[in-house]
């Protein structure tokens, strides 16, 4: 195959892997998204879409040829920079999102896959496990009987869970880390709890919802083949190169190496713990052993929630922020939780080091473009995107476009009345 030959079917791939999500939905998203391939290896709620990137780098006078995401996700401006020729840096705290995304990343043997997959089917059944043991450190919640009559999988589904990890971790690492994912993708389904806008929920009538082993068999199954299919279906990137960062960003940016482009999307200063969400994953595959790492992760974490009291930062200087703390402060008594105040002070103090980090490694023609949401607590709104402009300059940055990308609604708390934004914002640098 000629240059030509492979340049014309690159630009196949990326044109087929942008273009897959519904035009009706926000790019902003994960809506819409769920049949586009790589995107559907996992329901990643926070997710945007492989369009937001593509036209973020489209609307740039300079093609980028390395874009970074310190808050990685999963892995969408990753993956969609390898479609873009651009070699990708990410950075993701979440050790089971960053799995997901250094398997998107890599380049696989389709055969070697094959071969693969045949043997966890072969041995996975004649593995002995112990759960007791191998769950020793986890919440007895994990697992029938559970506590206090509760429990996330039935005893027969953790058993076939644990065989399964134990005949991935036969694997080499790269295909340990895919199968994980797949192992991952299917946990949820065959879970007695949901995943909603409030965090993790029992499901209605999940008493009566057992499932076995078999159940498992068949998730383990069509997840593969889902991740298979998109494998063999995009085999051509105009980068394969990449740089994945493990940990708490607000410290490894500034390992990172000159890139002409930061597009990211952090959390936003809404009191949900992401950390949460993944919790499921983050036990049943192993990745937490006790109690401590949950605490950990959670510590490793943009300060956006109060799910644990952590120490607070001094708020940077920002008029709308010294306004902002003020009026939180006055309506202390009102708010869900008292700490509201600090979470949102510390907030600001931990992105203005995120900006400063990537105005450090950005190119002379480089621009910062990220997407945050608003929030609002006790009627006291969080202006994040002038907040953050006023913060800007300080980290060598000035801000030369906003425009917003989708209306959201404010939680239950504030009665879910007021319109709140989710907005696109871009930095460039000052000298």
């Amino acid at each position: 195959m000629d240059s030509n030959e492979l340049t014309t079917l690159q630009n196949f791939d990326l044109n087929s892997f942008i273009s897959s999500q519904s035009l009706e939905e926000p790019s902003s998203t994960a809506q819409g998204t769920k049949g586009v391939s790589f995107q559907r290896w996992y329901n990643f709620k926070e997710a945007f879409s492989p369009k937001l990137v593509s036209d973020v780098v489209n609307s740039m006078d300079t093609r980028p040829r390395h874009i970074l995401d310190p808050f990685g996700g999963s892995g969408t401006t990753a993956v969609t920079s390898q479609f873009l020729g651009a070699r990708p840096t990410t950075i993701e705290v979440n050790p089971f999102l960053a799995d997901l995304i250094e398997s998107k990343l890599t380049q696989y043997s389709i055969s070697n896959l094959r071969h693969d997959y045949a043997h966890i089917c072969d041995v996975v059944r004649e593995i002995h496990v112990d759960i007791t043991t191998i769950y020793a450190g986890a919440p007895k919640t994990l697992f029938e009987p559970g506590n206090k009559d509760r429990w996330i999988f039935d005893r027969p589904v953790i058993e076939r869970i644990a065989q399964y990890l134990e005949a991935i971790n036969q694997l080499n690492e790269n295909h340990k880390r895919l199968f994980k994912v797949v192992l991952g993708a299917t946990l949820i389904g065959l879970s007695n709890v949901h995943i909603d806008g409030k965090g993790r929920r029992y499901r209605k009538g999940w008493e009566n919802r057992r499932k076995d082993a078999m159940h498992v068999d068949d998730a383990f199954q069509s997840q593969f083949e889902i991740v298979f299919f998109d494998i063999c279906k995009f085999p051509h990137r105009a980068e394969w190169d990449y740089e994945l960062l493990r940990g708490d960003s607000r410290d490894r940016i500034a390992e990172c190496n000159m890139t002409d482009l930061c597009l990211f999307s952090p959390p936003y200063p809404n009191s949900f713990d992401y950390t949460d969400i993944y919790n499921v994953e983050l036990w049943a595959l192993g990745y937490f052993r006790i109690g401590e790492d949950n605490r950990n992760l959670r510590e490793a974490t943009l300060r956006s929630h109060v799910s644990i009291v952590r120490e607070q930062a001094n708020a940077p200087e920002s008029e709308t922020l010294l306004k902002t703390l003020k009026d939180l402060n006055a309506v202390r008594s009102e708010l869900w939780s008292k700490h509201i105040p600090e979470m949102v002070g510390s907030y600001f103090s931990d992105m203005a080091r995120i900006l400063a980090g990537s105005r450090a490694c950005l190119s002379d023609e480089g621009e910062v473009v990220a997407i945050v949401g608003d929030s609002c607590y006790a009627n006291v709104y969080i202006d994040v995107p002038r907040i953050l402009s006023e913060l800007a300059p300080r980290a060598g940055l000035i801000q030369v476009e906003k425009f917003e990308v989708r209306s959201m609604r404010s939680s239950a708390q504030q009665g879910r009345k007021k319109m709140l934004g989710e907005w696109l914002l871009k930095y460039k640098p000052v000298y």
